[in-house]
């Protein structure tokens, strides 16, 4: 079995609590680095970049979905899980860079979409072409529809991608068939997981990649394998956030109980290997509810979604925080912060619309823009408040250079399902998967040997380049470098927090022997006598802390 450890994080505790505190960065393949100059991001090409991640000071990465796919939801409907999609690379790229990070102390976790396969898959060619009720129809959910001839979809859930969440089949003679459920694409059909067979191929996948050295798994769509077994009805809007409450049932296709009995099997395989992780994309609340994902024999790291979508005001931020280390710390767990990832706008952007404003499903021309000087002040500020919470950490590829959602992206250029099944009134997430810039004057901004990208670059991105902000006092990648270093040095991550004062303001905490001060308000407020300033988020003003900037100081 693979075992490898990281020096700098094992100096401060046992290697098994690597993921604990660890700082983690996704990258989106298609997105980062292009080897061969077709304009799509490949496993190549992460490798030869991965000395700027060990620069940048991150523990592990995590990679979105890499396998053979259709792509028509951006890899996310897997038609094999045991090899590379040719646009990536060859499952020999995917050795060589686990084994290429591994050698600079980098962990590598992968992504799994154990919901839902493509419709490319040869398991649901097979329940195609098989009969109703037969063992191929079996592992995933089809049924008859309602009303006359079976003409109506069997309940009245809907895609998170917009319309119905049923889609009807022919059968092989021609005539119409029965319905199959997809919570998301069509091209994306959900398996059954009370059937062993689908329990039984999971865990064969999991110890596929496991011997090939992965440290670990993000769990797409982590609270959505299991449905209310009646299928009952829903007359909701639908929404991938699962929250209940004494007003508002638990919605029967999200966070069921039985999800759990699966992660506890999981954890089992994984025990038997050292130091590997799950990781829960679950869109759960309140936050007991998200604990119960990462209870000591499921998971090991939950993303706090409810943290991204807090608002950018103190008594938000105090509350989010305070109930997330109530929920996790009840249950044995690290708390796990994220501000960005492929799914959201960029908080860059995000924080530069009104605060209060609803998270937007993408930006497009047309829409009320971010204020960007604003955004990418409050980012950093925000960033720096993260990275000094105790926990784990997920930076999104680009944050670290400051990037912005690309909010003028031809509609003609966009992917994202999400844009045509929703009658284009969602913009989707194609503005946060713009391929980063890595040098001004290159081609593609240096993503790769050619102008090609596959999703149009902003001219505007030449000034984040990294090339324009490596050794830049004050850049963006600069205050991301020194944080992540300060992070570590002070054991932030493994720490403590404890409230120094939480106002309408200002947002004051220590950990260890650190202070973090992040000013919320309109006038700038003093740092405490004697505190000398580590790292801030930007320039202090005559020694006080601007509106939205973060400050870590020590006390002499």
């Amino acid at each position: 079995m693979n075992t490898h450890h990281n020096d700098q994080e094992t100096a401060g505790g046992p290697a098994t609590d690597w993921w604990t505190e660890a700082v983690i960065y996704q990258i989106y393949p298609r997105s980062f680095a292009d080897s061969d100059g077709d304009g799509i991001g490949d496993l190549p090409g992460i490798t030869a970049r991965l000395d700027h991640l060990a620069e940048l000071g991150v523990d592990a990465v995590w990679l979105s979905p890499f396998y053979p796919s259709p792509q028509a939801d951006a890899g996310y409907d897997v038609a094999d899980y045991r090899d590379v999609e040719p646009l990536f690379g060859k499952l020999a790229d995917a050795d060589r860079l686990i084994a290429d990070a591994h050698a600079r102390g980098i962990r590598v976790i992968v992504d799994l979409v154990p919901n839902h396969t493509s419709s490319a898959h040869v398991w649901f060619q097979a329940a195609l072409a098989a009969a109703p009720g037969s063992p191929e129809r079996q592992r995933y959910v089809f049924r008859d529809g309602r009303g006359p001839a079976g003409a109506e979809p069997p309940n009245d859930w809907q895609s998170v991608f917009g319309g119905p969440a049923w889609t009807r089949v022919t059968d092989p003679d021609g005539r119409p068939g029965q319905w199959y459920l997809h919570l998301f694409d069509t091209a994306q059909p959900d398996l059954n997981w009370d059937n062993p067979e689908v329990r039984t191929e999971f865990l064969d996948v999991l110890r596929f990649w496991l011997d090939r050295g992965v440290d670990g798994f993000r769990v797409d769509v982590a609270h959505g394998l299991v449905k209310q077994a009646d299928l009952a009805d829903w007359q909701e809007p639908q929404e991938i956030l699962s929250g209940a409450d004494a007003d508002r049932p638990r919605p029967p296709m999200w966070d069921q109980d039985g999800v759990h009995e699966i992660y506890r099997e999981w954890r089992r395989l994984l025990d038997g290997y050292d130091d590997r992780i799950l990781v829960a994309e679950a869109w759960v609340e309140p936050a007991e509810r998200l604990a119960r994902y990462v209870r000591p024999d499921e998971m090991h790291q939950a993303f706090n979604f409810e943290y991204l979508l807090a608002a950018w005001t103190a008594p938000a931020q105090y509350a989010v925080i305070t109930r997330s280390l109530e929920a996790t710390d009840a249950v044995g767990a690290p708390t796990t912060w994220v501000l960005s990832n492929h799914d959201v706008v960029r908080h860059a952007s995000r924080l530069g619309l009104p605060v209060g404003t609803p998270r937007p499903n993408g930006i497009g021309a047309d829409d009320p823009q971010p204020d960007a000087a604003l955004g990418l002040r409050r980012a950093r500020a925000a960033t720096l408040l993260m990275l000094a919470l105790p926990g784990s950490a997920y930076l999104y590829q680009g944050e670290e250079l400051g990037l912005p959602e690309h909010t003028a992206l031809p509609d003609e250029a966009r992917q994202d399902p999400t844009w045509e099944r929703s009658g284009h009134t969602e913009r989707g997430r194609d503005g946060c998967r713009v391929p980063i810039p890595w040098e001004a004057d290159a081609p593609s901004y240096g993503f790769g040997p050619t102008d090609t990208s596959w999703l149009p670059q902003p001219t505007s991105w030449a000034e984040y380049a990294l090339d324009r902000q490596r050794g830049v006092p004050g850049s963006t990648y600069e205050v991301y470098r020194t944080a992540l270093r300060l992070r570590r040095e002070h054991g932030l991550g493994r720490g403590t927090l404890r409230w120094l004062s939480a106002g309408d303001e200002v947002l004051h905490f220590g950990n260890g022997g650190v202070g973090v001060l992040t000013n919320f308000g309109a006038a700038p407020v003093p740092l405490p006598a004697g505190a000398e300033a580590l790292h801030a988020s930007g320039p202090l003003d005559d020694g006080l802390v601007p509106t939205d900037v973060t400050v870590w100081y020590r006390t002499a």
